[in-house]
């Protein structure tokens, strides 16, 4: 099982490590990460295994939200189940 994290906000130092520490914390794998700066605005793609996480997908996306609102961003995470059943219309 996969999700897609996406972050995009104001540029600073160390938002890709924060992401990903909460990401090992809770035993999500980081299979890919693409990241742009467009002038100051942060853009972050990751696809991430959730195939053995240590926690429910709802308490991942709930801390990774939190993070995002701690730090300005915004921070969505989406389980690939979403995009299948986008598929199937």
């Amino acid at each position: 099982m996969h999700a897609v994290i996406t972050v995009i906000g104001k540029d600073a130092v160390g938002i890709l490590a924060k992401v990903s520490a909460i990401c090992a914390e809770k035993n999500a794998n980081v299979i890919e990460v693409t990241q742009n700066v467009m002038h100051d605005m942060f853009a972050m793609i990751m696809l991430v295994d959730i195939s053995t996480l240590s926690v429910d997908f709802s308490e991942l996306s709930r801390l990774l939200t939190a993070l995002g609102d701690q730090l300005g961003l915004s921070i969505h995470v989406m389980h690939e189940d979403i995009f299948d059943s986008m598929h199937r219309i």
